[in-house]
C-alpha cells in the first residue's frame, strides 16, 4: 500500500474552512488506498502574531520559551485537522512533533537529527490518518524546539524519509515551481520537472516554494517531491534527481531568482595579508549569520585591501555589531553599508557543461546599464549583486533572453 505525505503551508489552513478543504483532499488520498500523513502549519499569520507576544513579553526573550509560545500555532491547526477528518468518517488522530521529531542545535533554528517512527509506523499500517504539527521536535535537553522559519517543509520531508514514505507532496498556494516569479513575469512558465540541484538554488538564491534545508534533505534521501496547488486540481511541479527523457533537451536555464533580502558590507584599508578574511568574517559568522558574495580585492604596493560581502538584510545591524566589536584585530579603516541592493541569479544544469550562459547574463544585464556589485557562482548557478531598484528590470530582461517566456497566446498557462 503506498505511503505519502501531505504538507500544507499556513495559507491551506487559514480558517475552517480551508481546513475542510485540506480534509476533503487527504480524504481522497486515503480512499484511493493510501497510507496517508499529514503535516501542517500555522494558520497565516499565526506565527507573527506569536512571536511579536513574545517580543512584547520581553526584547531578550529565553530562547527554549520562545519555541514553547511559536510552536502552538501548529498544534491547533493538526488538532482542528484531526477533528475535522473525524467528523468525515476517517480514522485520523495527531500527534506532536515532541513525540516524533529528535532535533540538536540552536533553540528557534534547530535541525532535525532522527524519527522516531514507530508510533507512526503503527498508526498508518492500521489505517489511522496521522496529523503531526510541522516546525518542531525535542531537542537533547528534553525541551520542545522549533525548525525556523519554513521548518514544516523540513518537517515533512525529514517524516516521510522517516517513514519509508514513497512520495512528499506539497502543497502551497501556487501550482508549481515557475520559471521566475509570476508577479514579476505574467509570461513565466511553469515547469512540469525540476532535479533536486536546481530547486536547492532557486531556494537559495530567493525562490520561496521551498525551503532550502528540505529540498537538501529530499535530495540526500533521494525523495520523490511534488509541489502542488492547494486550491486547484493541476498537475504541479516534481523535483526529481535526473530529469525525464522527454525533458532534457528543455532550457538549459531552468529559472531567474530574485532575493530582496540582501545587504551589503564593505570594510576598507583591510591589511592584505592571510588571515584577513578570517578575522572579518569570523564575528560574523560566530553571531549565527549567512555570508554570501565575499569580493576580496588588493590595493597593489599599497598593503591594503577591501573586503565586501553580503548578509541578510535584517541581519545588518547584527553583522555590523559584530565587526566593530572586534575592530581592533581585523584593523579596517572604515565600515560601508548598503541595504538598498538586491540579487538576481540564473539557474539550470546547463551552466556545468557552457560557460557562455554566465557572459551571456552579464552582457544582457551590460546592455541595460545595469552594474554588477558583485558576483558569486556555483556549478549550476551564477548571481550578480545589483541596485535594488533595478531587479525587476533585470529579472524580466533575463527571462526573455534565456528563452523561458512563455508563448504570448498562452499567458502563464503550464
Amino acid at each position: 500500500m503506498p505511503r505519502i505525505v501531505m504538507k500544507f503551508g499556513g495559507t491551506s489552513m487559514a480558517g475552517i474552512e480551508r481546513i475542510r478543504n485540506v480534509a476533503g483532499r487527504v480524504r481522497r488520498e486515503a480512499e484511493a488506498g493510501n497510507q496517508v500523513l499529514v503535516v501542517v502549519s500555522a494558520m497565516a499569520g499565526e506565527t507573527d502574531r506569536l512571536v511579536q507576544l513574545c517580543r512584547e513579553a520581553a526584547p531578550l526573550h529565553d530562547p527554549t520559551e520562545y519555541d514553547v509560545v511559536v510552536a502552538s500555532g501548529e498544534q491547533v491547526t493538526a488538532g482542528l485537522l484531526a477533528m475535522t477528518l473525524q467528523a468525515m468518517g476517517l480514522t485520523a488522530r495527531s500527534f506532536m512533533g515532541w513525540q516524533l521529531v529528535r532535533a540538536s542545535g540552536v533553540h528557534g533554528n534547530a535541525r532535525v537529527e532522527a524519527i522516531e517512527g514507530a508510533l507512526l509506523d503503527e498508526a498508518l499500517s492500521g489505517g489511522t490518518v496521522a496529523v503531526i504539527p510541522g516546525f518542531q521536535g525535542v531537542s537533547t535537553d528534553g525541551r520542545l524546539a522549533t525548525l525556523g522559519r519554513g521548518g514544516s517543509d523540513t518537517s515533512a520531508v525529514a517524516l516521510a524519509a522517516g517513514v519509508n514514505a514513497d512520495r512528499c507532496d506539497i502543497y502551497t498556494d501556487v501550482d508549481g515551481v515557475y520559471t521566475t516569479d509570476p508577479r514579476i513575469v505574467p509570461r513565466a512558465r511553469k515547469l512540469d520537472q525540476v532535479t533536486f540541484e536546481e530547486m536547492l538554488e532557486l531556494a537559495g538564491v530567493g525562490a520561496k516554494v521551498l525551503q532550502v534545508r528540505s529540498v537538501g534533505l529530499a535530495m540526500r534521501e533521494n525523495l520523490p517531491l511534488r509541489v502542488l496547488s492547494a486550491f486547484e486540481d493541476k498537475s504541479g511541479t516534481d523535483i526529481v534527481a535526473e530529469l525525464s527523457g522527454d525533458r532534457m533537451e528543455r532550457n538549459l536555464i531552468a529559472g531567474i531568482a530574485a532575493d530582496r533580502n540582501e545587504a551589503r558590507i564593505t570594510l576598507t584599508g583591510v591589511p592584505d595579508r592571510p588571515g584577513t578574511v578570517a578575522a572579518a568574517i569570523g564575528p560574523v559568522a560566530d553571531a549565527g549569520i549567512g555570508v554570501d558574495m565575499i569580493v576580496h580585492a588588493a590595493t597593489p604596493d599599497s598593503g591594503a585591501s577591501d573586503l565586501t560581502f553580503t548578509v541578510p538584510r535584517a541581519s545588518l545591524a547584527q553583522a555590523m555589531a559584530a565587526i566593530e566589536k572586534d575592530k581592533g584585530d581585523i584593523g579596517y579603516d572604515q565600515l560601508v553599508t548598503d541595504d538598498a541592493v538586491a540579487k538576481v541569479s540564473i539557474v539550470g544544469v546547463g551552466i556545468r557543461s557552457n560557460p557562455q550562459l554566465a557572459a551571456k547574463m552579464f552582457a544582457v544585464l551590460a546592455e541595460r546599464q545595469i552594474n554588477l556589485l558583485a558576483i558569486s557562482s556555483s556549478e549550476i548557478k551564477v548571481s550578480a549583486l545589483i541596485a535594488e531598484a533595478e531587479l525587476e528590470l533585470a529579472v524580466r530582461v533575463l527571462h526573455s533572453a534565456f528563452g523561458l517566456d512563455a508563448p504570448s497566446d498562452r499567458g502563464q498557462s503550464a
